[in-house]
């Protein structure tokens, strides 16, 4: 029954979005009424749009998107070394297939559209009335939260990509052609990045403004697996958001980061795990979380926590010397009952000196089928006010505090690890930041490709293992497939772009760098 809604959802993924008519609707209905009960679509009542059925499904593609194993497994969980390959080691060196590409860019789209669908229906004439009914929330707040969810989908792509095609609801700026109908634009432009930003920044505001303004009322109710609907809620998530890619353009556009960064502060964001937003998958097939489709619904047993990653949270980095209790919590012991990580960037014959049973794989939480996946959350928010404050040692130790928290660490074991701490500078600020953000992926890949930290990842020619296989003693370095020999600064646009908007891509091209890897995007230069 769910595949059936999802094709009728189908969209182009340049821009076009299927035409919802009464006999569309009235299938969706039914189809919806067989998948969850919760919902309580009534199939008799056509007439009555559901867009709480319609944001329960864009919630979970987005979370299924950015989380996916092209976009995160195989790709930015990766290249920031807090995984590695068991098998089939080809994209732990920077071999990433096309196909991956193609997956993230239609993945995304999808969601994209499906959003705008909502905002579409809450501003038709025609149905805007209707959308209202059964306490779905009002249009204005229905809309605000679908700007919200297309801003993290379109910051995705940009964030992987650069340039893309680009779509605004509070904007008619000639460069922004994605999503287009009436007639349908099967070719649109790719966006300036730097356009981009800026114009997801002030999504973001006019969003939280409205849901501020109506911040005691409830907008799509239980259907709404992130904060059940408070207007509230959503509203701090999107001043929050606003902090993290305001943080983006610091060096690029000061004044946009003073400005974004100031006005989020003084409307609320995040002050607590209470506000973290979080996408909380099923225990039941086929709505489980990612990685544990990708591992336990597959069979495979693909990924393992990193060497380089395990010895940070051992205490084995001199950056870092003190052991991190969250290492139990993020790796499970391996067969001989030690925390073991996996030398990152091997051969496939080298990883197979390394069996999975030998190594740490990802801990039970995050393995589990219900993991609540996060947008975003506070301890982020604390160290961007660090950041902000010049590295502030206050704001540094509440965002090591709140992760603790949130992986459940008691508050004695969390006090201690934080009295021994280094003290607040950038690098440590940033070492910390870059171990909370675990399993949030992608987020940790531009962060590091913003600032370069952390500064110990590992590059071309560097020794990943030395030790004793079948008797004999060798030194494994890391020897990418792809790319200057860094980390991956993005992936490559999809191939059917070359055939279907082949000006627009050339053009795109011409202005950011080759399409290859190793072209870094505006946003991280």
């Amino acid at each position: 029954m769910k595949r059936a809604i999802h094709h009728l959802f189908q969209y182009n993924y340049f821009g076009g979005r299927v035409q919802i008519t009464a006999l569309s609707l009235s299938l969706v209905f039914a189809f919806t009424s067989c998948i969850d009960e919760e919902l309580n679509i009534d199939p008799n009542r056509p007439s009555a749009v559901q867009t709480p059925s319609l944001i329960v499904t864009a919630e979970k593609h987005l979370l299924d998107n950015i989380r996916s194993e092209s976009a995160s497994l195989r790709s930015s969980g990766l290249f920031i070394q807090q995984l590695s390959q068991v098998t089939y080691t080809s994209q732990s060196r920077y071999d990433i297939p096309f196909s991956y590409s193609d997956n993230v860019w239609n993945g995304l789209y999808e969601v994209a559209n499906n959003l705008q669908e909502i905002i579409t229906l809450n501003s038709n004439p025609a149905t805007k009335d209707l959308v209202t009914a059964s306490g779905a929330g009002l249009n204005a707040t229905q809309i605000a939260i679908s700007r919200v969810l297309k801003s993290v989908a379109f910051s995705a792509l940009t964030d992987i990509f650069g340039d893309v095609p680009y779509h605004s609801h509070g904007s008619n700026d000639a460069d922004f052609q994605a999503l287009q109908q009436n007639p349908d634009n099967i070719t649109p432009k790719y966006a300036p990045q730097a356009k981009i930003y800026a114009d997801i920044l002030n999504e973001l505001k006019q969003a939280g403004d409205t849901l501020l303004r109506y911040s005691s009322e409830n907008t799509f109710g239980s259907s709404d697996i992130i904060y059940g609907g408070s207007n509230l809620k959503w509203a701090k998530f999107a001043n929050s958001l606003r902090l993290r890619f305001a943080t983006r353009l610091k060096a690029k556009d000061p004044q946009l980061y003073e400005t974004h960064f100031s006005d989020a502060l003084a409307k609320g964001v995040f002050t607590g795990n209470a506000d973290n937003a979080v996408y909380t998958y099923a225990s039941a097939s086929p709505n489980e979380a990612p990685y544990y489709r990708a591992t336990v619904t597959a069979n495979r047993r693909d990924f393992a926590i990193s060497r380089p990653f395990i010895n940070l949270l051992k205490g084995e980095n001199p950056q870092l010397p003190i052991a991190d209790p969250r290492l139990s919590r993020y790796a499970a012991l391996n067969g001989a009952g030690v925390y073991a990580g996996l030398p990152y960037g091997l051969t496939e014959a080298q990883a197979g000196n390394f069996p999975a049973t030998a190594v740490s794989l990802p801990g039970a939480t995050y393995s589990a089928p219900n993991y609540g996946e996060v947008l975003m959350e506070y301890a982020e928010v604390a160290f961007l006010l660090a950041e902000y404050n010049n590295w502030r040692q206050n704001d540094y130790e509440a965002g090591v505090l709140a992760s603790l928290s949130k992986w459940g660490i008691s508050g004695t074991e969390a006090a201690d690890y934080v009295s021994a701490l280094p003290p607040a500078s950038q690098q440590n600020v940033l070492n910390q930041k870059y171990i909370a953000l675990f399993g949030q992926f992608l987020e940790g890949w531009s962060d590091y490709r913003r600032t370069g930290f952390p500064n110990f990842l590992i590059k071309r020619g560097d020794t990943v293992f030395t030790g004793t296989i079948n008797g004999e003693q060798v030194t494994y370095t890391f020897n990418p497939l792809f790319g200057d020999g860094g980390v991956p600064s993005r992936l490559y646009y999809p191939v059917k772009e070359q055939s279907v908007n082949l000006e627009n891509y050339q053009a795109a091209v011409a202005t950011q760098g080759n399409d290859v890897i190793e072209t870094k995007l505006w946003v991280f230069k």
